[in-house]
Order: structure tokens, then sequence, then C-alpha cells
């Protein structure tokens, strides 16, 4: 525990969570404290979560980069003035390119663009890169991702378009070479989600499986994937086969959603999503891994996260206690996440893929052995 709340961070004395008596009742840990030497507060976690996270070895641990934030709203540009926050990645020829959700004061969302260099300074363009041109879409674009499939010449952006009613998926696409050279000659957007549905945080795998691209997409709380034979989308529209559900009394137990672009490993394709806690709504980020000739089969689910809101400008912002990642990049054994902090900045973070990797396998292990 760490003083978050209002309750907890002002007080008689500032900054206090104080511990003074606990109980456990079934598998519930009942811990009363003081908050802020001013008030008595109650707050409650798993026995179980509790004693996987203190038992497991060789956490991969997340460590935030002393740059942050890598990008922050501009009061001189209009279109990003009140935010910036969830970018997706693309690593191309060595160089790493971010392309971010851009906020107006008058909440309307378009996509910038920026290189970041070797030590994670940040080269950014004052207009927006991408920007609404149909009616689905003309309250904002949102959340992007990229991926360039098996080292094609095409890069193939998925994101949230919002009509101000309801929110879906749509695709759009662009050369590589006109990516790179900033030569924004996107082709034409389509939604692709069914009608009428909520549908939000779409991705695709960065190569065919079998002959098949596989798109993952949030529909409602759940994160479902389709199975397409090309990504034209004539007189069709993603699929919603469920690949994974929230977990009851657990942190991802209200929504889930898929974070970035699956990665492939030697040991499956490593998913990484934001799940939201019915309990304190905080937004936290978690690992999955999936089979890599069939990305429907899930091989091993952590049961915590690997991440959390904790540096300030990931608890206070627009929507305070959020880490959104849209993209990643892998180079040797680091995975560098790229994630939005509490919906107002872009933040950046690394983790041993190795390790994370070693948790996925602990846990498909622990697993095994309890059934």
């Amino acid at each position: 525990m760490i003083p978050k709340k209002e309750y907890e961070l002002y007080g008689v004395v500032p900054n206090i969570v104080f511990p003074s008596g606990a109980m456990i009742k079934g598998d519930t840990v009942f811990v009363y404290y003081g908050a802020a030497d001013t008030n008595s507060c109650l707050a409650t976690c798993k026995v179980s979560s509790l004693l996987d996270s203190i038992l497991r070895p060789g956490y991969a641990e997340v460590k935030r980069i002393k740059q942050n934030p890598l990008i922050a709203p501009n009061s001189g540009h209009v279109w990003e003035s009140k935010a910036t926050f969830n970018p997706a990645s693309l690593l191309i020829d060595g160089k790493t390119y971010l392309m971010y959700r851009a906020l107006s004061q008058e909440n309307i969302s378009t996509l910038g663009f920026a290189q970041v260099r070797n030590d994670f300074s940040v080269e950014r363009l004052n207009e927006p890169v991408y920007v609404s041109r149909a009616k689905f879409e003309e309250m904002g674009c949102e959340d992007p991702r990229l991926v360039q499939i098996g080292g094609t010449r095409t890069i193939y952006m998925l994101y949230t378009a919002y009509d101000g009613k309801l929110p879906r998926v749509a695709i759009t696409s662009i050369r590589a070479k006109d990516f790179v050279n900033k030569c924004w000659k996107w082709t034409l957007p389509k939604i692709i989600s069914p009608q009428g549905v909520d549908d939000k945080d779409a991705c695709i795998f960065p190569e065919k499986i079998n002959g098949h691209y596989f798109v993952i997409h949030r529909v409602n709380n759940s994160i479902c994937i389709s199975r397409e034979k090309d990504l034209l989308f004539k007189d069709k529209t993603l699929d919603l086969n469920v690949l994974m559900l929230p977990r009851e009394n657990t942190w991802d137990d209200k929504k889930i959603g898929a974070s970035c672009p699956p990665i492939k490993t030697s040991e499956g394709w490593l998913l990484l999503y934001h799940g939201i806690s019915s309990h304190d709504y905080i937004y936290r980020i978690g690992a999955v891994l999936l089979d890599l000739n069939d990305p429907t089969k899930i091989l091993s689910r952590l049961s915590y996260y690997i991440m959390e809101p904790e540096a300030e400008n990931e608890l206070q912002g627009i929507v305070p206690h959020v880490v959104f990642p849209c993209g990643t990049t892998l180079e040797n054994d680091v995975l560098t996440i790229y994630y939005g902090g509490a919906d107002k900045v872009v933040n950046a973070a690394t983790i041993s893929l190795k390790k994370l990797l070693k948790e996925l396998d602990r846990e498909k292990n622990k697993n095994k052995a309890k059934s």
C-alpha cells in the first residue's frame, strides 16, 4: 500500500498509510489503517494474490525511464493542447517511431508523430499526421496500434473511430516508405466492427499464422479474436470470438482490453493487456502467452499485474490512476513499453523479456500442478 487517495495524501500528517490491525475471512484480508493521521480506513485484498506476490521468484520488474514524460501537451498547438497519450510504436531499421493520441481543448482526438532517439529524447512534428476524414470518426481518432506484417512494405493501423455515440474499430494503411519519409498518404479508413457493437483496443498480429491474419479487439468488457483471410474486409466485419474474460475477484475483474500488438517469442505470442478492477477502478497491465500456431489458445496468464500507476503523472491527469500502453519495441532482451499516463502524457518503461517469459512459464506450471 502507498498513499494514493486524497484522504491519504492530505491531513494532519500528509502522505501516510499506517496499518494497525488486520483479519482474514475466507480468502480476504481486511486491513484497518490510519490515513494521513486523520481518518480510520479499511482496505481489502485476496490472501492468494498477496501470497503469490510475496512468493514469486525472479519477478520481472518494470523500470520507468528517467526521461518521462517523453511527450506532454503543447499549449502552442491547439490540436494537442489538452493531452498527448496512448502511443503506438514501430521499430524500423533501428529507429523507433511513435504515433500518439492528441487531444484538443474541444476534446477532439487526432494523431501526432514522433521519433524516439536512443537516449529517449524525442523529435515530434508540429502538425497532426492523421485526422478525421469520415463521419464515423467526426469526434476523433483514438488509441492507434501499428504493425508491419512480416516485413512487408505496408504498415497497417487499427484505431478507435468515435462518432460521439459509439466507439468502433477502423483500419487504414500506408506504405512503409511514405511513413518513414513523413509523407502521409493513408488509405481511406474503413469501419471493421460489427454494427452496433462497442468495440475498441484492436491490433493485428505482426505475421500471418497458417495462412490467416489474426486481429485482437475488445468487445464490451472482454478480449475477442478474429481470424481473417485478408485485411480488405469486403462485406466482412471482425468476428466476436471471445479469447479472454475478466476474472472474478481479481485486479482485472471489471474490464480487459489488448494493449499492444502481440510479440512473437520462442515460447508463444506475448500479449500485454490492460485490466480494470471493480474495487478501485485502477488501470493495470497484465501478460498472457498465446500458442504460436493457434493464438486462440491461451498457454499462460499471469495471476498478478506487471505494472500499475505509481508515478505522479500516472496518478494525476485527465483520468487518474491509469497506465495504458499501445506499443512496444524489442531489442535484444529489452522490451520497451510506450504508454499513456493518466490520459495526459506519453511515458516509457522497460522490462526483461526473458524474465517475463520465465514468470509466464512458472504460472503455467503452477496451474498444471493445481489441475
